[in-house]
């Protein structure tokens, strides 16, 4: 295992190492997210026997728990490109890109869990430009219609949906303050702590 070890623990596979870390934090986020979710949202307003609702459960925690794995190891990836193209360097802008480019190839196509999660994080770039209080947070009926729903644009959502992810990576590495902390808490589950481990344990298993 010293081996092992040594490789873990070398500065020149940190980066690398970082994206695989980034995917595992996504996946395990997602499921807790979305199973629970699921589960509450198919027995109040499921359809069909339980062998259907259980399908329908397993098939959103599945999408949700791969996206996020996607998009954070994809977003890791760009960032890591991005900085051996500029000689090492990293630039302010380089998260909005590659959230931008995460963000479409990811989230773009549209589907209920897609436009549930784009549209959370649309709100919560929207609340970032309100001002900032002096004081930090404190952290401790349907009626029948005749009318229908309709869906977004599929092209105008995928763009959408590039522009919302952009923002709130480039928020949340230049202007963190103004993350709502259910948010800023996740994404530093996912993007920070991914950057951090001590062996093969913290770096698969355990996120600490």
């Amino acid at each position: 295992m010293s081996g092992l070890d040594a490789i873990l623990s070398n500065p020149a596979y940190h980066d690398y190492l970082a994206i695989l870390k980034g995917a595992r934090n996504g996946f395990v986020y997602g499921v807790k997210v979305r199973f629970p979710h699921a589960l509450i949202m198919a027995i109040l307003f499921g359809r069909g026997d339980w062998q259907t609702r259980l399908r329908t459960i397993y098939r959103a925690t599945k999408q949700h728990a791969l996206n996020l794995a996607k998009f954070v190891s994809l977003y890791k990836t760009l960032l890591l490109v991005q900085k051996k193209i500029n000689g090492g360097k990293e630039r302010s802008f380089d998260t909005f890109i590659a959230g931008l480019i995460g963000g479409y190839v990811v989230f773009g196509d549209r589907n209920a869990v897609n436009e549930q999660i784009v549209l959370y994080v649309c709100s919560r770039v929207v609340a970032s430009f309100l001002s900032r209080a002096k004081s930090p947070y404190n952290m401790s009926s349907t009626a029948s219609s005749g009318v229908r729903p309709l869906p977004p644009d599929a092209t105008q959502f995928s763009i959408f949906a590039a522009v919302c992810w952009g923002a709130v990576m480039w928020l949340f590495n230049e202007r963190g303050e103004t993350i709502q902390p259910g948010m800023f808490n996740s994404m530093t589950y996912l993007y920070r702590d991914s950057e951090h481990w001590n062996s093969l344990r913290t770096l698969l298993w355990h996120n600490k």
